[in-house]
């Protein structure tokens, strides 16, 4: 749970149900799921005529500030015609979300009205929940540990030993790893800075392998940040690539398996034979499948350089330099090949193509035919990623059928390389916040509630008209229907801020607004409402991300709105008083669940650091074992302070300094917003 002005986050992962009554009269049910949190509610998708559903979804919902809310997760069964049937639900109270969040299978409970009761075994639901609480800060505190980040990535990495991400890859192992590196990620893409970012981690990589074999092969910092970087800034792409091929083995079913230890000779019966097939007759069908799937899959990916994204082709071109320059040596010439391949195919395309739902390539899980299917294609991609080197050496002998058509295909996999590093070095390597969308495109386009503009605030609450709104990079436009040919327009550039409404400002939910400034000054206030809250998100970061480089953003807005001669939220009786809510910058970099938030990401990377902060003075200022005479420098050490020479040891000793002054600076701040919520102290203007 992340708490803010606007409250608290909770994020609940739905996972699977089992044994759900039946319903329908099939002798099964369409279950979805609703999850209740404080005032907001939100849904799963729905899957059909099962018993066992498997969502896999994470739901995010908000609450306002105050105590915290119980969870109630309930499922429905879905019907077409008349209400859906309930199947049961779970309660969590909120003490045990704080202390002991939920993670397992749960028994469903009827609703506490008997009438509501099926009566029988309701069979049970499983969840895993993460709670976690954390205060963040107005974005000017963490300005210094912004700028020592940015510093960090613009110097030199190898000897950099006391730097805030020199410190973080040092401390940071498993899932707390893979965390950090996406907002890492996410705050260098704000910056646009990811190119350096990415580079200076590189360069610690390289710098510290001796065995070209193992180089990104661990999930070290560096190859967890590049990964999430791929996922951050190109899943577009990767639709773009994979997503017909993948429909095609979804939507065919066909039977395909090598495996003769798999093989099921009865489930042949979509392949046609005449006669009993044999072990043999499966093998040649299953191998002319494959083949023909995965020369489709090959054929996208190599005649797609042109469409990467060009922060992804500039970043891999820094890699394939870097690696270049490491193993200069001819036996090593694929190196620089397989630095690249290894994340693109073996980290990017190969999961894609296993489990497309995590990637957003599907809405369902497969079934296990098909998933055996994407299994293979898999497995074959990932060979092809490694160049074919490691072909014959495994124990899947079974797959030795397709080694001439993945060798084939490794020639063509070097030249799609070759011309994907093959790009302008004068492009930006980080991509501005600015960049993240096209100018020409419609951004995002749908139907939306737009309250009907009244002076002096007197419309009712009804007052709300049904428009077709379209965003691109230069105006959000709308008219009564998409074919409409009188459209209104708000232009983008006059955009400064686009925030929630509280739901209690017009007794409605999922209301959002944007805020103008026209050419003489004036503030103006659109108020819309979206049908859900996963469409409000969707429409928030689209017009935050469009209004990303905007001038004069406001610091501060109302939350609610000019009614009855007040707002509704701080109860102020002038129309022109001063915001009494923090604004919001996050965006997000595909979909709404990926938000850009510089001050949540680094608010993160303070909470990283303090864990090694004792460990930092320590090795820098309380060590006075060390020798900083000119002999001493002589010494080749490999990270070790023994082994600097002393005007190395000097900065880094300089750079310690400084980052645990930056932190102490956090440490007070929040120490006295601590104090004034609970008002020991009187609110006012915090230290510098």
């Amino acid at each position: 749970m992340l708490e803010d002005a606007l409250g608290r986050c909770l994020r609940c992962h739905v996972l699977q149900a089992r044994d759900l009554a039946p319903r329908d009269i099939s002798g099964t049910s369409d279950p979805f799921a609703r999850v209740f949190w404080g005032s907001q509610s939100v849904e799963t998708s729905t899957i059909k005529k099962t018993r066992f559903p498997r969502w896999d979804e994470v739901l995010e919902l908000r609450a306002a500030p105050g105590a915290p809310s119980p969870l109630r997760v309930e499922l429905w069964d879905w019907d077409m015609v008349g209400k859906n049937d309930f199947l049961g639900m779970v309660e969590f109270p909120p003490q045990v979300l704080q202390q002991k969040p939920p993670n397992g299978w749960f028994r469903l409970r009827p609703f506490p009205r008997a009438e509501e009761d099926s009566g029988g075994s309701l069979g049970a639901l499983r969840l895993k929940v993460r709670l976690t609480e954390d205060r963040v800060l107005p974005s000017r505190y963490y300005r210094p540990l912004s700028e020592l980040l940015a510093t960090a990535v613009l110097g030199p990495a190898e000897e950099d030993a006391a730097s805030p991400l020199a410190v973080l890859e040092e401390l940071t192992s498993g899932d707390c790893r893979q965390d950090l590196a996406t907002r890492l990620v996410k705050l260098f893409l704000g910056q646009g800075l990811a190119g350096p970012f990415l580079d200076y981690l590189t360069r610690r990589e390289v710098a510290r392998t001796t065995d070209p074999n193992t180089l990104f092969r661990s999930n070290s910092l560096a190859s967890k940040s590049m990964e999430q970087f791929m996922k951050l800034v190109g899943m577009p792409y990767l639709h773009e690539v994979l997503q017909p091929v993948i429909s095609r083995v979804f939507e065919e079913k066909k039977y395909m398996e090598l495996d003769p230890c798999k093989m099921e000779l009865g489930r042949t019966r979509r392949i046609s034979f005449k006669g009993t097939p044999s072990e043999e007759h499966v093998r040649e069908a299953s191998l002319g499948l494959l083949t023909g799937y995965l020369g489709a899959i090959v054929d996208a990916i190599v005649g797609s350089a042109g469409r990467c994204p060009a922060v992804m082709r500039l970043a891999f071109k820094q890699l394939h330099q870097r690696v270049e320059e490491r193993f200069p040596q001819t036996e090593h010439k694929d190196v620089k090949y397989l630095a690249i391949s290894g994340f693109l195919f073996l980290r990017f395309f190969a999961p894609a193509i296993l489990t497309p739902k995590l990637f957003d390539l599907r809405d369902q899980h497969a079934d296990p035919q098909t998933s055996r299917s994407l299994l293979l294609l898999a497995k074959a991609v990932q060979s092809i990623g490694n160049l074919g080197q490691q072909l014959g050496q495994g124990k899947e002998v079974w797959m030795a059928p397709l080694h001439p058509f993945l060798l084939r295909s490794v020639s063509r996999v070097r030249d799609f390389l070759d011309r994907l590093v093959d790009v302008d070095e004068e492009e930006e390597a980080g991509g501005p916040a600015r960049a993240l969308i096209p100018r020409s495109a419609t951004v995002r386009e749908g139907y939306l509630l737009k309250r009907k503009e009244e002076p002096g605030g007197l419309a009712p609450r009804f007052a709300f008209k049904k428009r077709y709104f379209r965003l691109s990079a230069d105006a959000l436009s709308y008219a009564k229907s998409p074919e409409w040919q009188t459209r209104s327009s708000i232009p983008v550039s006059h955009i400064r801020a686009v925030e929630r409404v509280d739901e209690g400002a017009f007794q409605l939910p999922h209301m959002m607004q944007v805020v103008t400034q026209d050419g003489v000054g004036a503030l103006h206030t659109t108020y819309l409402q979206c049908k859900n809250v996963n469409e409000l998100s969707q429409w928030l970061s689209a017009l935050r991300k469009a209004s990303a480089s905007n001038p004069d953003k406001l610091a501060a807005c109302h939350p609610g709105a000019f009614r009855s001669a007040r707002w509704t939220c701080c109860l102020r009786a002038e129309r022109s008083a001063a915001g009494c809510s923090r604004t919001h910058a996050a965006v997000t970099l595909g979909d709404w669940r990926d938000p850009l938030d510089p001050d949540a990401e680094t608010q993160m990377v303070y909470r990283q650091l303090l864990l090694g902060r004792d460990q930092l003075r320590r090795k820098f200022l309380e060590n006075s074992s060390v020798d900083t005479t000119p002999e001493a420098g002589t010494a080749k050490g490999s990270g070790s302070l023994e082994g600097a020479c002393p005007d190395a040891l000097a900065r880094q000793k300089a750079a310690a300094a400084r980052l645990l002054e930056v932190l102490a600076d956090l440490d007070r701040a929040h120490e006295e917003f601590q104090q004034q919520e609970e008002g020991t102290v009187a609110p006012g203007p915090l230290g510098p």
